[in-house]
């Protein structure tokens, strides 16, 4: 099993839900190498609660809930992006911040390093308005910087149609979509999981880069 990134077509759409579910599910090791925002629960904490699956200390840590590069210069600090290196635990599921294109600094974006790591991604999409734009343009994005994409992930209220149509056209897997949960708990979301994403999905196909 490779490590897996798991990354979104936009914000706050329920990216780290997501990567707790697939990291209890293949009984990974969990790293979200940048957090912006300390109130409340850091992701690491909400995955370490809804897992207890072991986790890894974040690379960066800020304050303020702002785009990685915004969020350090607030403090006086420059994320160095060639200091970000993938882990070699495996399996693991490493989870970006924010979408694509959220800059780590005024030169590099998390396209840029997905596209250095060369690690299989995971898209998590909402299914509301919106989202075959953003999709779209995500999963272009990734194919022009010769990125691996496992699939695509929704999150949200069934859309049979929207979802048909981004998988068509973007040339990639449709995974299975997770409901938000009225009560998220470790059973609950185990429960879901299990049902959105049947055994195996998650696997490579053959000749896929590891």
């Amino acid at each position: 099993m490779p490590a897996i990134i798991v990354t979104g077509a936009d914000t706050d759409i329920g990216k780290t839900v997501f990567a707790a579910g697939l990291t209890a599910r293949l009984n990974a090791t969990y790293w979200k190498p940048i957090q912006s925002g300390l109130e409340g629960e850091t992701d690491r904490q909400t995955v370490a609660r809804l897992t207890g699956r072991p986790t890894l200390p974040e690379a960066a840590v800020f304050r303020l809930p702002a785009s990685p590069h915004i969020a350090a210069a607030a403090e006086g600090r420059r994320i160095d992006e060639t200091g970000l290196i993938l882990p070699a635990l495996r399996p693991l599921v490493v989870e970006g911040a924010g979408g694509l294109m959220v800059p780590l600094n005024d030169d590099a974006t998390m396209l840029d390093l997905f596209a250095r790591w060369r690690a299989p991604v995971i898209l998590c999409a909402r299914t509301s308005l919106g989202t075959i734009n953003h999709s779209l343009l995500s999963l272009m994005a990734l194919a022009a910087r010769g990125i691996p994409v496992l699939g695509v992930a929704f999150i949200g209220d069934p859309e049979p149609e929207v979802e048909t149509t981004i998988a068509r056209i973007g040339g990639v897997r449709h995974l299975g979509r997770l409901p938000r949960l009225a009560t998220l708990t470790p059973e609950t979301l185990r429960t879901a999981f299990d049902a959105a994403f049947p055994a195996g999905v998650f696997d490579l196909p053959d000749g896929a880069d590891r």
